[in-house]
């Protein structure tokens, strides 16, 4: 027996639990957390493009979910099959029922709810618009007649798309950015990375200010009271890479624990030192498909500042997340990139198969660069 998908419409904004400019982090937690309603999620990228392409979530069989590329946000919703009760599906519009399995969605019964509009293959509302074609191929083309008189009014709707509502008709990308709303304040628009000072994040928002993190100065109770109490707290238990270091623990380091402070809604992680509580190292992720920290964390829009040209220069260079890594490297330094260390974060979880899960991790001076093999940085931790 198949639960029941009572879904409202609302132009302009959303589907059910679906609202347009949601992250593609928050939509597939909250798949996760319904399984019983979406139990077939496909998800579709370019894998050899994967941090700037736009996203596919097939939940079958109903919805479509388009994200966009750069900030990976909910831009277009498809919703298709309303007959198939596996499971079933009603529709309201403002608190009407105007489709359910016994009742299908037929032309007049939308005008009679939605009211006139330009005339077209498809009924367009701002916001929304109606389908008379599903994938199959077109009657028509297999022989069949078109849709006159009252035939016309009764011909059946075979999908509903949902997009925000558009100020100027027909200018914008359909694969573009999602336009700024409410969906999306509070979170991270950009994170300009200034190395080895930390990092200026921006939000989406309105009225907040660009929130500035330093190295070696900001705390863990600054922390708390600018981006509120962490995802999770982790204490540094994991000290391989200690064998890396120049600079060996002395017996009091010892005595304290580091510990991070995982903003996973952020996409951002900060360790501090166990003894004085300071950031000492900042780690943005990318949250690039097919890499083994997909959907671990939100992805971080993040940007790497080089030096200005003079004192006068508000411009400085900047390279952001999907630059490639050769160039990413010879903007930090014009040489050959340095030796990198091979890095499988697969060895410690058996049950995470990926076609690629190694990766590299390249560093420079104040910066550590973790690269897959389609040349995408994935994260990047500054120190």
């Amino acid at each position: 027996m198949f639960s029941t998908l009572d879904l409202d419409i609302r132009p302009g904004s959303g589907i059910g639990i679906f609202e347009l400019g949601s992250s593609l982090w928050s939509v597939i937690s909250k798949l996760r957390a319904r399984q019983h309603l979406f139990p077939q999620v496909e998800v579709k990228f370019d894998s050899e493009n994967a941090s700037t392409t736009p996203v596919i979530l097939h939940l079958r069989p109903h919805f479509d979910l388009l994200f966009s590329g750069y900030h990976q946000r909910l831009h277009t919703i498809c919703l298709r099959k309303f007959r198939d009760l596996h499971p079933p599906v009603i529709l309201r519009y403002k608190d009407t029922v105007i489709s359910s399995g016994e009742e299908p969605l037929v032309k007049v019964a939308v005008t009679r709810t939605f009211g006139p509009t330009y005339p077209g293959d498809e009924l367009r509302y701002p916001g929304v618009w109606f389908s008379f074609e599903d994938d199959a191929i077109n009657e028509t083309l297999q022989g069949g007649t078109s849709h006159t008189g009252s035939d016309h009014r009764s011909k059946e709707v075979k999908r509903i798309i949902v997009t925000q509502k558009e100020t100027q008709p027909g200018e914008r990308d359909a694969l573009g950015e999602v336009i700024t709303c409410p969906a999306m304040f509070g979170d991270i628009s950009r994170a300009v990375i200034k190395i080895h000072h930390g990092v200026l994040l921006h939000f989406f928002s309105p009225l907040s200010s660009p929130l500035q993190i330093r190295l070696g100065e900001t705390t863990a109770q600054d922390l708390n009271l600018d981006l509120g109490p962490p995802s999770k707290v982790h204490y540094k238990e994991d000290e391989r890479m200690a064998i890396h270091s120049s600079s060996p623990q002395s017996d009091e380091d010892r005595r304290y624990t580091d510990y991070f402070y995982n903003y996973f809604h952020h996409g951002i992680d900060f360790l501090i030192s166990g003894q004085t509580h300071i950031v000492r190292k900042i780690i943005l992720h990318s949250n690039v498909p097919g890499s083994p920290l997909f959907q671990y964390y939100k992805r971080c829009p993040w940007e790497l500042e080089g030096q200005p040209e003079d004192d006068e220069d508000d411009t400085p260079p900047r390279m952001c997340f999907p630059d490639k890594f050769e160039a990413i490297s010879h903007f930090l330094s014009p040489r050959d990139p340095p030796p990198s260390m091979v890095l499988d974060r697969t060895d410690d979880n058996d049950n995470i198969t990926l076609p690629s899960p190694v990766s590299r991790l390249y560093g420079y001076n104040g910066v550590i660069l973790e690269v897959n093999e389609a040349s995408q940085v994935v994260s990047v931790m500054v120190f």
